[in-house]
């Protein structure tokens, strides 16, 4: 992506190996940023780093104000699929570098 994105709910993960370094994230609802405002919905989008590339990439966090919290119907990882609603919050937060792909274009590689 070429524009930044504000993401809501990051949703349905995926971690590979056993000590979960490298993942892959959703979410619910990402807008596109533009010129310091919101310039349109983006769908099939999926964020994905290593945790430590991640965290590094943080710049700020929002304030109590900016906590939102969020979940999703089942928590999306093992084989096969678990089915236990999840949920989870945070604050605003503001991470420059992070691999953004569109995961529809991906699905046809």
């Amino acid at each position: 992506m070429k524009h930044p994105l504000t993401c809501e709910n990051a949703d349905h993960g995926s971690f590979s190996g056993a000590r979960s370094v490298n993942f892959q994230f959703t979410g619910q609802r990402a807008y596109r940023i533009r010129g310091g405002r919101l310039a349109g919905q983006v769908k099939d989008f999926a964020y994905q780093a290593t945790t430590t590339d991640f965290w590094g990439s943080m710049e700020a966090v929002g304030g109590p104000q900016t906590y939102q919290l969020g979940g999703a119907f089942d928590c999306g990882k093992a084989q096969p699929g678990q089915v236990a609603a999840v949920s989870h919050g945070c604050p605003s937060a503001l991470f420059r570098g992070v691999n953004i792909l569109n995961t529809q274009q991906e699905a046809g590689r």
